[in-house]
């Protein structure tokens, strides 16, 4: 059966101009930041170092274990943050919110606390919790592996709490987290001594003070504190380099 020569090239039409829709929408998708195609390829070493897992949340149980406050010293911590009340502060991969809620409560209900984590079921046991603490000024955020979603230019303080070093995508990171920082903000980072064998955690999710220089210098930070007295942990205080010339 022969197929009369205006039906071809309707059909021929058609098929070229269906092919010209999937191209432009594919072409549409990879220019679309939010499009899965725009999040950079994951790191495995990041200047030398490996890039541990991710904690998955089956695992959150650790993070509210009852020994904690003895091995870690978690209230020496908080204690030496300089929180104010009413400051705007990031628990960066909050998990199920050990300490979120205790930095709602030092805040108090004036200030905010927005706790950022990639996996959402963290942060459903983060809700929970901060349901029944009663505390009203927590705000939860599904960030993405290379990109926090956190406000520009409002917050006071970021705490990371044994999670850079899981960071996949660290340049990244560290760019939105200057973004967010308000006039004079300052990053508090604290990861297991790699310096101490006596640690007892992986070596991959161990950072030395050397490395952790090595890493955030180029990415525009200064190491402006130190405090040296947690059991296992070192405990380093960062302001973005232009803000400390200023």
């Amino acid at each position: 059966m022969t197929i009369p020569l205006r039906r071809l090239l309707l059909m021929i039409l058609v098929i070229f101009s269906l092919c010209w829709v999937v191209q432009q929408s594919a072409s549409a998708q990879r220019q679309d930041p939010a499009s899965e195609d725009a999040i950079p390829p994951a790191l495995t070493h990041y200047m030398g170092r490996e890039i541990a897992q991710t904690m998955h949340y089956r695992g959150a149980p650790w993070l509210t274990r009852d020994n904690r406050e003895e091995e870690e010293r978690c209230s020496l911590l908080l204690a030496n943050l300089g929180l104010k009340r009413g400051m705007t502060v990031c628990d960066m991969g909050c998990g199920n919110g050990y300490y979120t809620l205790k930095l709602a409560q030092m805040v108090g209900p004036e200030g905010r606390v927005l706790a950022v984590d990639i996996q959402p079921q963290m942060l459903e046991m983060l809700k929970e919790r901060a349901e029944r603490a009663g505390l009203e000024n927590i705000e939860p955020i599904l960030g993405e592996v290379h990109d926090p979603k956190l406000p520009a230019g409002e917050v006071d303080l970021v705490l990371m709490v044994d999670v850079y070093h899981e960071f996949s995508h660290p340049e990244h990171m560290l760019a939105a987290i200057r973004e967010s920082l308000a006039p004079g903000g300052v990053v508090v980072l604290t990861e297991y001594r790699a310096e101490d064998p006596n640690v007892p955690i992986h070596p991959l999710h161990k950072m030395s003070k050397r490395q952790i220089m090595k890493e955030f210098t180029p990415n525009g930070f200064r190491l402006v504190r130190e405090f040296d007295r947690l059991p296992w942990q070192h405990m380093m205080f960062f302001q973005c380099e232009d803000s400390v010339r200023q």
